[in-house]
């Protein structure tokens, strides 16, 4: 079997297709918004949306309802209520934070232990890629799509809001009504990326991507095309490794971001690890040799 039938037998399979397709869509939104997530600081931030999710999921199921409209309903529910806990108490956002995902997250918990089901809810802690339907990837599609056309059309607004709230305040702007925009695009994102890797590891795809970029450019323009193209790329051979493993897709997927963050990590001409001691080496060997010239 050459490279070319190897590549093209896993898209032999709708089920593959389907998840390749989630894959790609997640991974380049998630990968797109983690931009302004790490520039901002919200890592934490995205980590209890993504959790957040979870009972709003299990109370679709129960009723017979979409799971991402409970899903969607309960990360502006987090968002909503980790602002609230901020707002009107002395507790910093961290401890807001803390407080309302493991909460809500434990009530997700609950609610599936308890509820009667035909169908592992566990899928949607771990993710189940190969078992995406046509509906779900439906709404993957029309969720994705309009978060990624708010997030292209908006962008310059939530830049200036990520490096400078005060100077957007002085432009007109209005940082909490933008700060709160964000999270609503950050619980869409969520409710997408959900349906690839389940709610433990969408966490990952909102940093892992920005993180890789923000340590390759300079330049937030570039990082808002570096981010996507690698996560896409390591969507695609996570989804095609675990195929061939017969290993977890969505951890797969993750993996693989993770791997790439390690080499960039490690050899990033300008801010990996290696390069970073080679320059401080070679500055040591010049003030060393400048001064016994001197």
């Amino acid at each position: 079997m050459n490279l070319i039938e190897l590549l093209a037998e896993p898209l032999s399979y709708t089920f593959m297709i389907r998840a390749l397709s989630v894959t790609i869509i997640a991974s380049v939104l998630c990968a797109l918004l983690s931009c302004w997530l790490v520039l901002i600081g919200w890592s934490l931030m995205g980590d209890a949306v993504s959790h957040a999710v979870l009972p709003g999921v299990v109370l679709a199921y129960i009723v017979g309802a979409p799971f991402a409209l409970g899903a969607l309903i309960f990360g502006f529910l987090a968002v909503a209520l980790i602002g609230g806990v901020r707002d009107t108490t002395r507790l910093k956002e961290d401890a807001a934070i803390g407080i309302v995902f493991t909460t809500l997250f434990s009530f997700g918990l609950v609610l599936i232990s308890v509820t009667p089901s035909h169908i592992d809810l566990n899928h949607i802690i771990f993710g189940n890629l190969l078992g995406v339907s046509s509906t779900d990837l439906w709404q993957v599609l029309i969720l994705g799509a309009v978060t990624f056309s708010i997030l292209i059309l908006k962008r310059k607004d939530f830049t200036l809001y990520a490096f400078d709230q005060t100077h957007a305040h002085a432009l007109g702007m209005n940082p909490r009504l933008i700060g709160a925009a964000l999270l609503g695009l950050l619980a869409m994102t969520s409710v997408v990326a959900l349906q690839a890797v389940g709610v433990i590891l969408v966490v990952a795809m909102l940093i892992i991507p920005g993180a890789t970029a923000f340590l390759l450019t300079d330049k937030f323009s570039k990082m808002l095309i570096i981010a996507p193209v690698v996560a896409a790329c390591a969507g695609i051979l996570g989804v095609y490794v675990s195929y061939f493993l017969d290993a977890s897709t969505g951890g797969m997927v993750v993996l693989a971001q993770g791997l790439i963050f390690t080499v960039v990590y490690l050899f990033s001409p300008r801010q990996g690890l290696i390069a970073t001691r080679v320059a401080a080496r070679d500055r040591r060997k010049s003030l060393a040799s400048a001064h016994r010239a001197a």
